[in-house]
């Protein structure tokens, strides 16, 4: 499961009615699936989650190749307009993400999907002139099972 976790953190971000106010339905799993020279005309704001790698944790006395645990990095790019609206979105994913993993049921799809544990850490804001957006990336790097 752990090849998919970005999988997870979409789920997470596509349910949030908090979220669709600011972004409606610009949330994407890889990319937006447009033409680069379409790219710059992609209204902000928007997110974007990332699969940033994965490794395998180890061996075990059960196997002298794959550990029982995976570290996988996921990646949540977010643009907006101005300083403070990028603030709040950012705010409102990192809250986002915490509550869906707190309160996924052991009977729910996700269920298996959802990390172990987590560290996060955030890229600097940065300012893109050619778009123009604020923009920022959240970094998850998750503990999970394979």
């Amino acid at each position: 499961m752990s090849l998919i976790t970005d999988k997870v953190f979409y789920n997470a971000l596509k349910g949030s009615a908090t979220l669709e106010e600011y972004v409606g339905d610009r949330i994407y799993n890889t990319s937006i699936d447009t033409p680069d020279e379409d790219l710059l005309n992609e209204p902000v704001p928007y997110i974007i989650i990332t699969f940033d790698g994965m490794q395998n944790e180890g061996i075990t006395k059960d196997s002298s190749y794959e550990g029982d645990t995976d570290r996988v990095q996921i990646g949540i790019e977010i643009t907006a307009e101005t300083r403070e609206q990028l603030g709040d979105i950012a705010e409102t994913v990192r809250a986002t993400i915490l509550s869906y993993f707190e309160n996924t049921e052991d009977t729910d799809d996700d269920f298996d999907l959802i990390p172990v544990d987590y560290t996060l850490s955030s890229g600097p804001i940065s300012y893109d002139a050619l778009k123009p957006c604020f923009w920022q990336v959240l970094s998850y790097n998750c503990d999970t099972t394979p």
